[in-house]
C-alpha cells in the first residue's frame, strides 16, 4: 500500500462526506440566512427564533435526502469492501 493510494482512498473519503453533508448544511445555512433578514428587518432579536425553523428545515431536508445519501454512502462502502484484495497487494 503506497501513500499515494492511501491519500487517493482518504481524498474520496473526503469527497464523499462533503457530498452528503453540503445539501443538509446549505439547506440550515439558507434557512439561517432568511430567518436573519426576517429578524433584520422586524428588529425581532429573539435567539431561539432562528433556531426552531432550522431544525424543522434540517429534518425535512434529511427525509427527503435520504435515500440519495444512503445510496452514495453504500456504494462508498461496498466499493471499499470489495476492494479489500486490492488493498492487500
Amino acid at each position: 500500500m503506497t501513500p499515494e493510494f492511501v491519500t487517493s482512498i482518504g481524498r474520496e473519503t473526503v469527497e464523499v462526506v462533503i457530498m452528503v453533508s453540503a445539501p443538509i448544511l446549505l439547506v440550515g445555512m439558507a434557512v439561517g440566512l432568511v430567518i436573519s433578514i426576517l429578524q433584520a428587518v422586524t428588529q425581532i432579536q429573539e435567539m431561539t427564533l432562528s433556531f426552531v425553523p432550522k431544525l424543522i428545515a434540517v429534518f425535512i431536508a434529511l427525509i427527503a435526502l435520504a435515500p440519495w445519501m444512503m445510496e452514495v454512502m453504500l456504494k462508498f462502502t461496498s466499493d471499499i469492501f470489495t476492494n479489500i484484495p486490492n488493498y492487500i497487494r
